[in-house]
């Protein structure tokens, strides 16, 4: 058992660059500009010995109303309210301003440990700063440089009593548990754990209702939403139990046309997404029921099955549509005719704002999951193949017949075939492609991405000339014994 440490302090005075010296990566994304962290940000930290859980948060702001920035800040604060410490940053070379004191009177209230720091205290040019920082009634600030990792063993010296008591708590309430030892089977799909979720990455364009619908799943308002389109700018990560499946389910930036993506900002947004798309297992395209399948989309849906994940589309926005099954019928079409590379892959309507259709969308996930994962025999697979070539033999270019001779699954996740050929660089693609489709109908992979590589093998017969090379050894080396005497 871990404590919670959240950092928070006002816009722009070092958090996000904090949070990713404690964390080691950059998993934040930092700028000059103020307001960049919008959501809750946890992550693994480590000080020294000491691990624990870093929360970052969005720059605290003087508002109460509706906008934006108040709910950022109603964030922050629901953020303080579950940490077990708070470290509360402020700019050194800045100076306390009146909203520093604002929030120390709110963290004095609401938090149960607080730990004051200075942040971008190197040089003497922060020491008025750091002296000023005595005057919040918070006690002594720690002297820190997010930037240049100073600052970190008075840091260590703070957390070093609460991890204390925290093991302490938990060594007390810790239960007798008994493992069992099994062997296990290197095929076999990974056991999805709590310590090891299953990876989901909710991916789309701008204000198609991305943190709504994770907001929904995980019953509360974990995530920023709003009417504001680009609300979403770092790619969060929650974890749930969904339906007795432990998942992982990371929120990313809406994704515009690369020629819009001018500021450096959205671009790391982006950036950022794109990450995401790569570490998940599972990737859910969301569009928007009323312009579905815009270029964008195909682009974001294209782009996961080039990364190989399992792809999953969801309609969202669907309970303000009047004439639902026409527009699922002609959504059907245009999802076979415009993705062919996705053939059968679940599309699922859905409503995160009243969470209709979330059983629906749970079981495409599994579905989809199971099947990046599914194994095929060689024995099936040879079988296969020989009635597909009976059916539809390879074509002869130049006269010269090209022979499939066998076909074995090379990995999972997604499903990769390997088929030895005689010419496989003189297969067409369009024979591929007519192999591939196969295998999704016959063997049930549909919309997963399949990799299927033709690699080349020689006609000449590999014991040609051996019996004449093994006789000649044979006679040299008998030609080599002593004789034997009359």
């Amino acid at each position: 058992m871990s404590f919670t440490l959240a950092i928070v302090g006002r816009p722009n005075v070092g958090k996000s660059t904090l949070f990713n010296r404690l964390v080691g990566k950059r998993l934040a994304l930092v700028d000059d500009q103020p307001g960049v962290t919008r959501d809750l940000r946890e992550g693994d930290a480590r000080v020294g010995d000491i691990r624990f859980t870093v929360i970052d948060t969005a720059g605290l702001e003087n508002a109460n109303d509706e906008s934006l920035p108040a709910r950022m800040r109603r964030l922050t604060e629901r953020a303080v309210d579950m940490a077990d410490v708070c470290l509360f940053l402020v700019d050194a070379r800045a100076g306390i301003l009146a909203d520093d004191i604002v929030f120390a009177e709110i963290l004095r209230r609401r938090a149960g440990k607080v730990i004051l720091a200075a942040n971008k205290a190197e040089g003497a040019a922060a020491d008025a700063g750091v002296i000023e920082a005595y005057s919040l009634g918070l006690g002594e600030p720690i002297r820190l440089s997010a930037e240049h990792g100073e600052g970190l063993n008075d840091l260590y010296s703070f957390l070093l009593p609460i991890e204390e008591e925290f093991k302490a708590r938990a060594d007390a309430n810790a239960p007798d548990i008994e493992v069992e030892v099994g062997d296990d089977d290197p095929d076999a799909p990974r056991p999805i754990t709590a310590d090891r979720p299953l990876q989901i990455a909710v991916v789309g364009r701008p204000n198609a209702g991305k943190s709504t619908l994770i907001n929904q799943i995980i019953g509360e308002e974990r995530l920023l939403t709003g009417p504001e389109a680009g609300i979403t700018r770092d790619a969060i990560s929650v974890q749930k139990e969904w339906d007795g499946v432990h998942m992982r389910i990371f929120d990313t930036a809406g994704m515009r046309k690369r020629a819009k993506v001018q500021k450096k900002l959205e671009k790391l947004s982006v950036s950022d997404g794109i990450r995401a798309i790569k570490f998940a297992e599972v990737v859910v395209v969301l569009l928007d029921a009323e312009i579905p399948f815009e270029v964008q989309d195909l682009k974001i849906a294209d782009l996961a099955e080039r990364e190989g994940r399992a792809v999953v589309i969801a309609v969202n926005k669907w309970d303000i549509e009047d004439e639902k099954q026409e527009k699922l019928r002609n959504m059907r079409e245009a999802f076979e005719r415009l993705l062919p590379q996705l053939r059968g892959a679940p599309l699922v309507t859905v409503s995160a704002r009243t969470g209709k259709g979330l059983d629906r969308l749970q079981a495409a996930i599994m579905k989809a999951h199971t099947v990046w994962n599914r194994r095929v025999s060689t024995g099936e697979l040879n079988r296969w193949l020989s009635d597909m070539i009976e059916r539809h033999p390879p074509p002869a270019p130049q006269g010269k017949r090209i022979k499939l001779r066998y076909i074995t699954q090379a990995k999972t996740r997604p499903p990769g075939f390997v088929v030895m050929c005689s010419h496989p660089d003189k297969l067409p693609t369009s024979y591929s492609r007519y192999l591939v489709n196969g295998m999704r109908e016959d063997f049930d992979m549909p919309g997963t991405p399949i990799r299927l590589v033709m690699r080349g093998q020689s006609d000449q017969n590999p014991f040609k000339g051996r019996r004449k090379k093994n006789a000649g050894a044979l006679k040299k080396h008998l030609g080599s014994l002593p004789k034997a005497k009359d």
